[in-house]
């Protein structure tokens, strides 16, 4: 019996406890601050002892694996030290990938990942694979290996859980994009945040496949300084030397099979590409292309990632309040088709908007910021620009500038955290509001 500490108790944590406790092993939870009720219900139900308010150094000391949770930096005291005594201190989906047979596909990248990972499920499933869909969005991978025993899992994984990883090795690996994010995680340097995303691919074999953007100027940039065992397949937005999945008058190819996207619900070119990479990871699991077709049709898009909301009096309300990034709304803005009064606002992670401005100047016609960050956008846009300070009065705002015909779209460009818990209620208040104007 191995002694398993666990370094948080959020989703990915307890999921590890949960495994950890399912093997057998002796297991022990610590979290710096509060659990939540409903993760501490489920350690009180599966009898797995914790601690919170606190880490208990001398515990982890005697452990023989500890797990980490991926929101806790390695530069925290707790973690250097533990890895000065030689302690293996790994990620929650380096445990469970110790603990499964199952063939993984896994995506990362800085834009797209939860959309490409459920399509790909969504595919896979359409195809008749006893497929689960996991990891950085839904069940984290250690509980559903804990809880289920499927053919396949379809894995969103971020930077953050690849920095831990010492054997995983998914079967398909996908790398959408590389794009400023996460920065403060890296030294400021895109660089390393590169390398953590390539770490997807470094223990791949001949047999296994890595999928990724051939026009990506970061990914093709570092793709040159990693040596990559797996079979290589490029995607892009036009057929070029090395593409394997392209468009083509807004079809989707893969030599011979073809699909028309604009029979889909998503928007954009950025959900073209990442439309090319889940058919790419589908052929490249072995499943049919054809029988997955109709998921192409079906896929609903996911909440906060260019979400239709609702039509009102001629103007269209989207919600992408999960373009925390400048790359994020780049795709967003030239996805659109109608003139815009684009919501923006949030904390700054050192945005550069240049490479935006031409889209804003063609697109937008009004600009509404959510919180203090003004002043940033006074000097990259030459626009008319608000100031609000709740969502109900952007919206109200939007509302009374928004002409028939045109879209108000919310899409912020950075972290939510000054006026929000999170993207996903800076986007629920979006639609709640945009509902109620429905039912007024």
């Amino acid at each position: 019996m191995k002694k398993i500490s666990i370094l948080g108790a959020g989703e990915s944590g307890v999921g590890a406890a949960i495994l950890a406790k399912q093997q057998g092993e002796e297991v022990w939870v610590s979290d710096a601050g509060k659990i939540q009720d409903r993760f501490r219900s489920v350690l009180d139900s599966n009898h797995i002892p914790f601690e919170e308010g606190r880490h208990t150094k001398e515990t982890f000391f005697e452990a023989d694996i500890i797990v980490k949770s991926p929101g806790i930096p390695d530069t925290v005291p707790l973690i250097r030290q533990l890895k000065e005594k030689g302690k293996a201190v790994i990620s929650e989906i380096e445990y469970a990938s110790m603990h499964s047979s199952a063939r993984i596909i896994a995506i990362t990248g800085s834009n797209g990942k939860t959309t490409t990972t459920a399509l790909t499920g969504h595919l896979l499933q359409q195809a008749g694979v006893d497929v689960q869909v996991g990891g950085n969005i839904g069940k984290s991978f250690a509980w559903q290996v804990a809880t289920s025993n499927p053919e396949c899992f379809v894995l969103e994984v971020s930077s953050f859980q690849l920095d831990n990883i010492q054997h995983f090795r998914p079967d398909i690996a996908l790398l959408l994009n590389i794009t400023p994010d996460h920065l403060d995680r890296y030294e400021w340097s895109l660089k390393k945040y590169g390398q953590a995303k390539f770490r997807i691919a470094e223990n791949q074999r001949p047999e296994d496949v890595f999928i990724y953007h051939l026009n990506d100027p970061e990914t093709n940039k570092q793709f040159r300084a990693h040596e990559l065992a797996a079979r290589k397949w490029g995607f892009s937005l036009e057929q070029q030397e090395g593409s394997k999945a392209w468009v083509e008058e807004n079809h989707l190819k893969l030599g011979e099979f073809e699909a028309d996207f604009t029979r889909m619900n998503l928007l954009g070119p950025h959900n073209q590409l990442n439309s090319l990479a889940a058919l790419l990871a589908v052929e490249a699991y072995g499943a049919s292309l054809e029988k997955s077709r109709r998921g192409l049709e079906t896929f609903a898009p996911i909440p906060h990632r260019m979400e239709p909301v609702a039509e009102i009096e001629g103007v269209r309300y989207i919600n992408d309040s999960k373009a925390t990034n400048v790359e994020s709304v780049y795709y967003a803005l030239k996805s659109m088709d109608r003139q815009l009064i684009w919501m923006v606002g949030g904390i700054d992670k050192g945005n550069e908007y240049s490479g935006i401005q031409q889209l804003v100047e063609d697109k937008v016609r009004e600009i509404i910021v959510i919180g203090n960050n003004i002043d940033t956008y006074r000097k990259a846009f030459d626009k008319p620009i608000h100031q609000v300070f709740t969502m109900k009065d952007a919206i109200d705002k939007a509302r009374e500038l928004a002409n028939e015909g045109e879209t108000v779209l919310l899409s912020p460009a950075c972290s939510s955290f000054d006026l929000f818990n999170n993207f996903e209620d800076r986007g629920n208040q979006f639609r709640d509001i945009v509902r109620q104007m429905i039912s007024e």
